[in-house]
């Protein structure tokens, strides 16, 4: 099973494809799978599907061991004349996003972050759009600065990343990748009135919305991985 840390060691690669139907979200994970379960790519060490749930779409959470191992990917035939024409057919919006994992948290006593199918993980990714001089900023208002999330019920993990490099996409960008027990929870989290929110939370959102200049969010669950070497 995949796991997450902030050590330098991988490229982390987020695919996040939109689409506008149930039926075309069912072809895109079919597609993923099997790009997935074929892949053997030099440099190429996982891949994690995800199904989205809020909003039709998917997400491929990728980890390579070099940006050079990745472009010399993108360079070659199959995926420049299959695989993005392929996707191009069945999606609205494809952003392809080089990314650096720079921070990790986890509610006390989990352990490393972890993801995989077997795991019950109601997942949300947030991409945050924001200036180049803000994006540090940014990683330390929706990492470090967020330890009070220890606390919140329902909470496991969160893991932000650092935009490097990317396609379908203008700018920089934060994205906050977390784990929660349920829907329910997550909800809740999220639907609490602002007064009713602690101080630091209140603190830590109102410096995210003066650094980020657009957000975008989904809700997944995890439906196949695979590692090299399975």
């Amino acid at each position: 099973m995949p796991k997450i840390a902030a050590d330098g060691k991988n490229l982390t690669v987020l695919n996040l494809f939109s689409t506008d139907s149930a039926e075309r979200q069912d072809s895109l994970l079919a597609a993923m799978r099997e790009i997935v379960d074929a892949a053997a790519y030099e440099g190429w060490q996982s891949s994690t599907v995800h199904s989205g749930q809020t909003k039709f779409g998917t997400a491929n959470f990728i980890q390579w061991r070099s940006t050079e191992d990745l472009e010399a990917r993108y360079a070659g035939e199959e995926f420049k004349h299959r695989t993005l024409p392929l996707f191009g057919e069945i999606t609205t919006a494809i952003r392809l996003l080089q990314n650096e994992v720079v921070f990790t948290q986890q509610k006390p006593g989990a352990g490393e972050t972890e993801i995989g199918p077997d795991r019950d993980d109601y997942t949300v990714i947030d991409l945050y759009g924001v200036t180049e001089k803000h994006q540090d900023d940014l990683v330390e208002a929706l990492g470090p600065a967020q330890d009070w999330l220890q606390k919140v019920p329902g909470y496991r993990s969160h893991t932000v990343l650092r935009g490097l490099r990317g396609r379908g996409i203008e700018g920089k960008w934060v994205v906050v990748y977390s784990q929660w027990d349920s829907k329910e929870a997550y909800d809740a989290f999220l639907e609490q009135p602002g007064a009713e929110r602690s101080a630091e939370r209140q603190k830590t959102d109102a410096r995210v919305d003066a650094l980020a200049v657009w957000r975008d969010s989904n809700t997944y669950r995890v439906v196949h991985t695979r590692s090299a070497g399975e």
